[in-house]
């Protein structure tokens, strides 16, 4: 990379708004269903459910590795926020074996966003076919087409298995949920909304509790 190209990078920044955080409700479950559902009706908001999901697994050597990718939330509902994946996936192996993980709502249009720590389990086998009933069957076959993260040795296999499983359950069949399918629910020990200010005086306010507990203390941070 050149030095002007260095220097452009340098050089990126915006001023952030007036608009503060002065309080936000004592729930934060309510509080992030109202920020959802401002950030799903702003026109530039391209996916307001997309959420950055990090885990911690290990890598080849068996040395600890971070991952992060975005996954789409799909319900907030008894206490957490859920998300589908294959049970066989890199992100399921490491929840496996590190069960605290962490989510980000980054809403950059409306200079806010959203973080969350807490631990991921399986959702009952009943919620997760309730669920993949109501995918498009497009998405329901793709599900059954990935063997999600393991290597592949060209895109024509990819497609291949799906024209296979298309073939087996046609567009109007039931399909049903792959065994190695379902949903994780997030409860979080943690939730900090975040909002950008001018001169870089971002409001932070985060949610915290101790695992025995089932209130809520808010406090407010530097940014």
């Amino acid at each position: 990379m050149s030095q002007m190209e260095r220097d452009a990078i340098r050089a990126m920044r915006r001023s952030y708004g007036e608009v503060g955080l002065e309080s936000l409700p004592a729930d934060p479950f309510a509080a992030f269903g109202s920020w959802l559902t401002e950030a799903a009706a702003n026109d530039f908001i391209v996916e307001a459910n997309a959420m950055v999901l990090s885990t911690l697994g290990s890598d080849a050597q068996g040395h600890d590795a971070i991952t992060t990718r975005t996954v789409l939330l799909k319900d907030v509902s008894d206490g957490g926020f859920t998300f589908f994946t294959n049970y066989s996936s890199r992100k399921a192996q490491a929840i496996e074996l590190h069960e605290q993980v962490t989510l980000l709502f980054p809403w950059y249009a409306m200079e806010r966003q959203v973080s969350i720590s807490g631990f991921a389990a399986k959702i009952s086998r009943e919620e997760s076919e309730d669920y993949f009933a109501t995918r498009p069957w497009g998405s329901q076959i793709g599900a059954w087409a990935s063997a999600q993260s393991a290597p592949l040795a060209s895109r024509e296999e990819l497609e291949q298995r799906y024209a296979g499983a298309a073939q087996k359950w046609p567009e109007g069949i039931s399909v049903p949920c792959p065994p190695q399918w379902g949903g994780y629910r997030v409860t979080p020990i943690s939730i900090e909304f975040w909002q950008g200010r001018y001169s870089r005086l971002h409001d932070r306010l985060r949610y915290e509790r101790a695992n025995t507990s089932s209130d809520w203390e808010v406090g407010r941070y530097y940014p």
